[in-house]
């Protein structure tokens, strides 16, 4: 019964380290994305935006 219960200990504390670390990665990003400028922000999303809305692959349109 015992090694069962150092088997649950471990399995919680694994769980709470993997948390943690989930924690650490979201803080990094949030960090990074309120690092740009509006006006960055701006330029990124209308070259994403130009990128997506390009001149599409000719298509065969033949019945």
């Amino acid at each position: 019964m015992r090694r069962r219960m150092r088997w649950w200990k471990v399995l919680g504390l694994a769980g709470l380290a993997g948390v943690a670390a989930t924690g650490v990665v979201v803080a990094r990003a949030e960090r990074r994305r309120r690092a740009y400028t509006p006006e960055e922000i701006r330029d990124r999303l209308r070259e994403r935006h130009a990128r997506a809305t390009g001149p599409a692959a000719p298509t065969d349109d033949r019945p």
